[in-house]
């Protein structure tokens, strides 16, 4: 049988997400997005084409570092104005049935205990299809934002993920066993008090004594999403990561992305194929190679590079504004995304090479054809990159994500690499088709009480 391709959309609660300018083309909805039959809508249309999940990236802070404030950030909407991601989930699942829901929400935003709760409620709401996109954060406003000073340390932001990471497993996994919930009415017991226990946890960042408020959640811990490329990343996702999204401008780079994670998971007494990787790409299809390059020179028409910029200074924490086009820029270890800066200072990439990079995001691989090359392409990344699917970022919305539906789905099915009909089960169990809990061999299951049901180990 041949490996089928994973499949998310990726988008955000914003205006402006990664292919920057794009809210100015007279096809594009995005302005729309504080609208609820605009998520409903884009939800309706990912599970006509199959799609896994939608991914909800997500920031708490602002793009401040290009020039030195928020104006080009402002005036291309760049990621600015972002709402909350979390609020939209039940109103998309209301409307459809298998499609996942891959949320961002940072570590540094939210007590466990009640963070844990709302997840719960989402994975109870959507029956199971909830996974969580663990972040740490990397803009200094962000923290300055929420009142607690300067953003911590590169490696100190994983220290408290960590410990965040501890108390949510004890809270999902070992507070209540499955036993726990009867709905016995003629016995008056809902829940058996003998079946539920306190958390107890004392750390250097938490101190938690208390239960988890839900009853378990049909995968109790949601599917465990992660971005990290640093090696303290890699270390993290290998730990506790179930899907891991990079970015990578060749299949060569994706390759050496993919086996490094794969070995870190090995390393954490994990399977290799206990974890699914997800490369980051954008895609234009048209019914021919011409009417898909004439489609993309008119998206370039009205895209923002320097708004591309922006983003990237925020990447990076480098602000580029301060450079002229052919100056060398002073690359350094940053405090923010380290891998970002680490692959800008080893090719020595000028503003004016950023400046050519960005006008369509810059950050992934563009692909530009009819249905056979996007397919042949895809199916290129998938073996010889090593990659289990794509997140599939939008240019224009809808039609980035309709016309994929429509001229390359149907390709990728032909080829008999792509599914024709989604399976039952929860969004792990349609991911990994095992169980819908996680494995015994993962880190969370030393938080598991002993006499609740084992953890499911699956082939």
């Amino acid at each position: 049988m041949k490996k089928q391709i994973l499949l998310n959309a990726f988008n955000m609660n914003c205006v402006g997400h990664i292919n920057h300018g794009l809210w100015t083309h007279p096809r594009d909805r995005s302005s729309e997005y504080n609208t609820l039959s605009y998520w409903t809508d884009q939800a309706k249309l990912l599970e006509r084409g199959l799609f896994d999940g939608l991914f909800i990236a997500d920031i708490i802070g602002v793009y401040d570092i290009y020039g030195g404030g928020i104006d080009v950030t402002a005036r291309e909407a760049v990621q600015l104005p972002v709402n909350d991601p979390t609020v939209l989930v039940s109103a998309m699942a209301a409307v459809t049935k298998h499609l996942g829901f891959g949320l961002t929400v940072n570590v540094h935003t939210e007590a466990p205990s009640t963070f844990a709760r709302r997840i719960s409620t989402l994975d109870h709401l959507t029956e199971g299809r909830i996974g969580w996109n663990i972040v740490t954060g990397y803009l200094d406003s962000a923290h300055r934002g929420q009142g607690s000073g300067a953003l911590p340390a590169h490696d100190r932001r994983y220290d408290y993920a960590e410990e965040y990471l501890e108390v949510l497993y004890k809270l999902w996994e070992g507070s209540w066993d499955d036993a726990a919930v009867r709905r016995d009415p003629a016995a008056r017991v809902f829940a058996d008090p003998a079946h539920i226990r306190p958390v107890s946890h004392r750390g250097e960042f938490f101190d938690v004594a208390g239960y988890h408020l839900s009853e378990p959640s049909i995968q109790r811990t949601p599917v465990l999403y992660q971005a990290g490329a640093s090696g303290r990343g890699r270390a993290f996702a290998g730990r506790h990561a179930e899907c891991v999204f990079i970015s990578a401008r060749d299949r060569a780079s994706a390759r050496e992305a993919v086996r490094a994670i794969r070995a870190e998971a090995v390393a954490a007494g994990r399977r290799p194929d206990d974890v699914k990787i997800f490369v980051g790409i954008a895609i234009i299809p048209g019914r021919t190679k011409a009417e898909a390059e004439e489609k993309r020179a008119e998206y370039l028409r009205y895209a923002s590079p320097e708004a591309g910029l922006a983003h990237f200074s925020a990447s990076t924490g480098i602000d580029f504004a301060a450079y002229g086009l052919d100056e060398p820029i002073s690359y350094g270890q940053s405090n923010a995304i380290q891998s970002a800066d680490a692959a800008a200072a080893q090719r020595r990439l000028t503003k004016r090479d950023l400046l050519a990079e960005l006008g369509l995001g810059g950050r992934y691989a563009v692909l530009t054809g009819d249905a056979v090359s996007i397919a042949d392409e895809l199916q290129a990344w998938i073996e010889e990159g090593e990659v289990d699917g794509f997140n599939l970022s939008r240019i224009v919305v809808p039609e980035s994500f309709s016309d994929f539906i429509d001229l390359v789905v149907p390709e990728l099915q032909d080829r008999g690499i792509y599914k024709t009909a989604y399976g039952e089960g929860s969004l792990r169990g349609k991911l990994f088709g095992r169980g819908d809990r996680l494995p015994g061999r993962h880190a969370a299951q030393a938080f598991r009480h002993a006499v609740s049901a084992a953890f499911e180990d699956g082939p």
